[in-house]
């Protein structure tokens, strides 16, 4: 309510001001002004420009700090996030100081030089060292700003660490899929080739780490490990989104990323945090990826470790929902698919098409 209110106050003052520009300009006219040098409206013209600068830094400084940014600064859900958004407001800093700075001479310098009769202009052709001040600071800000977030990016991109939970993340118009490497912690391989209406990840059983991996329904994330995302499209590009983790990262076709990051807080901390029960983490597209774009969205949650791990534990492979994918299994290898799928026996399985799946979904 207190928003709305300032964006009308703001709106009434503009019409306020070009009201009295309208009748300073009228006045003018019928006291034969306009057929002068300097009109008596210039002084008033000069005036407004100091006042529509004072209410632009007004609504500036209000729109950044005065409770709007609540509604687009999100809660810092990861290790990273933390560097990252102090990168973001050092440049912010800098920028806005800089911007600040340059209105108010910008709008001074037009009410100090405003025409007069009396003032001439100065020939000012050139000079070395203005020209260097104003060129070299802006240089060394920037080459700083640029290392120090290259520095980041670099940590952030990097080798993940070893004991890090790998996740793949594949996109595809329009929702999301999500694999675990299973009891081995180690994901398959795939190929698009083998991508049909089940098994729509194209996972190759070709390779044996393939056999227990899984694919749940949410993406589960254990609060304090390090998680790694290889991320991967299946038809055009799409962009791996997590706001709260401060993570983006886009999805190509026929180019695997990849991003890790560590999670710090749980859904349920979060919730408290928010004062939102039913808040939840969330993974959209960023990229307008086509019609139905609005729509990929993908349910996280984040787990405290010993929650992860009983959910980890309690996965039964992609295979063994899918039994007959066992047909795709080289021969010498079924009897290693059945036992690391745990697959013991067909009673447990229930045929749905060509295709079975468990009890436990």
């Amino acid at each position: 309510m207190l928003n709305l209110i300032v964006i009308l106050a703001i709106i009434l003052i503009v019409a306020i001001l070009i009201a009295i520009f309208r009748v300073a300009t009228l006045v003018g006219i019928v006291k034969g002004d306009s057929s002068k040098q300097v009109p008596a409206s210039n002084k008033v013209q000069a005036v407004l420009l100091l006042l529509f600068m004072v209410a632009g830094l007004f609504a500036f400084f209000y729109y950044s700090f005065g409770g709007l940014d609540d509604d687009y600064t999100q809660p810092i859900a990861s290790e990273h996030g933390v560097a990252t958004d102090r990168l973001f407001w050092i440049t912010m800093g800098i920028t806005g100081f800089v911007f600040v700075l340059t209105q108010i001479l910008l709008f001074w310098f037009s009410y100090r030089y405003q025409h007069s009769p009396n003032n001439q202009a100065h020939y000012y052709p050139h000079n070395n060292k203005l020209e260097l001040i104003w060129t070299g600071i802006p240089a060394i800000v920037l080459a700083v700003l640029i290392l120090t977030g290259w520095k980041t990016w670099v940590g952030i991109t990097g080798p993940a660490p070893e004991n890090a939970e790998v996740i793949e993340v594949m996109g595809y118009q329009y929702s999301w899929a999500i694999r675990y490497g299973g009891n081995d912690k180690k994901l398959g391989d795939y190929d698009y080739q083998k991508i049909d209406v089940v098994n729509q990840m194209g996972i190759d059983f070709e390779d044996k780490a393939a056999f227990d991996d899984f694919i749940p329904t949410k993406l589960y994330l254990p609060k304090g490990r390090p998680v790694l995302l290889q991320i991967r499209a299946r038809d055009v590009i799409h962009s791996v989104y997590q706001p709260h983790f401060r993570l983006q990262m886009n999805a190509v076709p026929g180019m695997p990323t990849r991003f890790w990051f560590t999670p710090t807080k749980s859904t349920a901390e979060m919730r408290t945090e928010t004062g939102n029960p039913e808040f939840n983490y969330e993974l959209v597209c960023n990229k307008i990826c086509g019609k139905g774009h609005f729509a990929m969205k993908y349910q996280i949650e984040v787990l405290e470790p010993e929650e992860y791990d009983k959910w980890y534990a309690s996965q039964d492979a992609w295979l063994k929902q899918n039994s007959d994918y066992l047909a795709n299994v080289p021969e010498n290898l079924q009897e290693m698919a059945k036992i690391a799928a745990g697959i013991e026996n067909n009673d447990d399985l229930q045929p749905v098409g060509n295709s079975v799946v468990s009890n436990v979904y």
